[in-house]
């Protein structure tokens, strides 16, 4: 229920007017953070991704509007920048649009179970 039913700005004016395009698929995904210039790799979380950006978990101060790269998996590295920064959290625009789905999608596309995993006991 909208708390306030007879607003003339819609859901779709106030992303857009944030900055926000498409919609977000939440998730928890690991990824990789490199800021342009610094050859040190940072480990974050992904916390929900659009076509357009994402928002990850990082602790550490950014600045607003710097250039980075960040590595999803099943996406690769993506050129963007930092959006905003808050509270241990921070968005990202990605210069060009992405598949979000893609990062959902399993890693390994094997037909087979691989050697080192422990085989299934029946019980009899």
């Amino acid at each position: 229920m909208e708390q306030f039913p007879n607003s003339a700005v819609s859901e779709e004016d106030e992303a857009a007017a944030a900055g926000r395009h498409g919609s977000r698929d939440s998730l928890l995904l690991a990824a990789q953070l490199r800021f342009d210039g610094d050859p040190e790799i940072h480990q974050v979380r992904v916390r929900n991704l659009s076509s357009g950006g994402l928002m990850a978990e990082f602790a550490e101060d950014v600045e607003i509007g710097a250039r980075i790269q960040v590595d999803v998996r099943n996406i690769g590295w993506v050129k963007g920048r930092i959006a905003w920064a808050t509270d241990g959290r921070l968005g990202v625009a990605f210069d060009r649009e992405v598949d979000p789905m893609a990062a959902r999608k399993p890693v390994g596309g094997g037909a087979k179970t691989p050697s080192f995993v422990k085989p299934i006991q029946t019980r009899r």
